[in-house]
């Protein structure tokens, strides 16, 4: 059974920092490209970056240079990384997992207040 497993969402001011995390289990975890997305209420949902099984990364533009995503694969964990939030980083994030198909965690609230 595929579980990937959230942690880190929060309450943050304008300008601060977060850390998300992302456990993952029932997958060969180094061979899967891992990913965040973000969903704010009346969107849809949205690449916010991804980390190849060899560790090539990829951003949306909105994010570039503020977030962070890594990976430590002896742990089965996914990382990201987030500096300097806007209010408009307020969303759900889920962490998910791509091999032959997508899996998805059931998300962690990040909220960024002005």
């Amino acid at each position: 059974q595929v579980q990937l497993v959230e942690s880190g969402g929060g309450l943050v001011q304008a300008g601060g920092s977060l850390r998300l995390s992302c456990a993952a289990s029932g997958i060969i975890f180094r061979y899967n490209r891992m990913g965040w997305y973000r969903q704010a209420p009346g969107k849809q949902r949205e690449l916010v970056a991804t980390i190849t099984s060899s560790d090539s990364t990829n951003y949306a533009d909105s994010v570039k240079g503020r977030f962070t995503i890594s990976r430590d694969n002896a742990k089965n964990t996914v990382y990201l990384q987030m500096n300097s939030l806007k209010p408009e980083d307020t969303a759900v994030y889920y962490c998910s997992a791509t091999n032959y198909q997508q899996y998805w965690g059931q998300g962690t609230q990040v909220t960024v207040s002005s």
